[in-house]
């Protein structure tokens, strides 16, 4: 990261969770990049844990949890895995959603 990048990060509005490696973090990814097909979905996949990252807002929906997994999923067992995550979150039975309330 060059000093121009270091001194600017602080301007980043990326959103999204840091997830345990696993099966859940995997349909994660592939739940992100349907939910918001209009977004930049950044992956930093660390082995142990999954940066998942977009602009703003990134939403995941139970219903592209259970087509990624394969069986039934509630929004409540992402909390699970959820290690970290950048921005505000809320979460209902059928979606979480990562955001940011003000942008810099």
């Amino acid at each position: 990261m060059s000093d121009s990048d270091l001194k600017n990060a602080y301007k980043q509005n990326k959103v999204g969770p840091i997830l345990n490696g696993g099966d859940v973090a995997q349909a994660a990814i592939d739940a992100a990049e349907w939910d918001n097909p209009d977004k930049d979905i950044t992956v930093d996949d660390k082995g142990a844990y999954v940066r998942i990252a977009a602009e703003g807002e990134l939403i995941i929906t139970r219903a592209s949890m259970e087509e990624a997994l394969g069986r039934h999923f509630e929004m409540r067992e992402i909390e699970i895995h959820l290690g970290s995550m950048a921005g505000q979150i809320e979460v209902t039975p059928e979606q979480i959603r990562f955001y940011f309330k003000k942008t810099l």
